[in-house]
């Protein structure tokens, strides 16, 4: 499969997941929100994952610091009844991504070549200029190139 393929095929997959990127992670974690939303206590949960009671506070803890594991976030998902959901959901679609990364590239790019052009008053005008930038994003994106990555913003 080709990476424009790949690509599409992972923004379908994932269009229905927008409205997560807005879900926060409850103030006090999944697994106590959830085990309160059951009258689930910390010893029956900790009966459940074969742990001691006090392996649940940690369990909290870790999770509210961000140090949880996966496997840990699972294994509580299913003790307390849970499918464990793991996923990046992008801020929009992969392709939106690539081509806003891809104009901002050849902005810059057209950018420098403009600023040269100009002190020799050979500058291209506004609507030239937008289309040479348009041209050279599309060229960006068909050639797949690494360039898109390369800088950090």
């Amino acid at each position: 499969m080709n990476k424009n393929t790949a690509r599409k095929a992972l923004d379908n997959k994932i269009s229905s997941l927008p409205p997560l990127q807005k879900m926060q992670r409850p103030h006090k974690g999944w697994i106590k929100a959830v085990k309160e939303a059951l009258g689930m206590s910390s010893k029956q949960l900790a009966a459940r994952l074969n742990v001691s009671p006090p392996r649940i506070t940690v369990l909290e803890k870790a999770e509210i610091d961000e140090t949880v594991t996966l496997a840990s976030l699972r294994r509580a998902a299913e003790a307390l009844d849970c499918a464990f959901v793991y996923s990046f959901v992008p801020k929009s679609s992969f392709e939106d991504i690539l081509q806003s990364r891809a104009r901002r590239i050849a902005a810059e790019i057209i950018g420098k070549v403009d600023h040269t052009m100009r002190l020799e008053a050979q500058n291209l005008g506004q609507g030239a200029l937008s289309d040479e930038i348009e041209n050279l994003a599309a060229q960006i994106l068909r050639d797949q190139h690494k360039i898109i990555w390369d800088h950090k913003k």
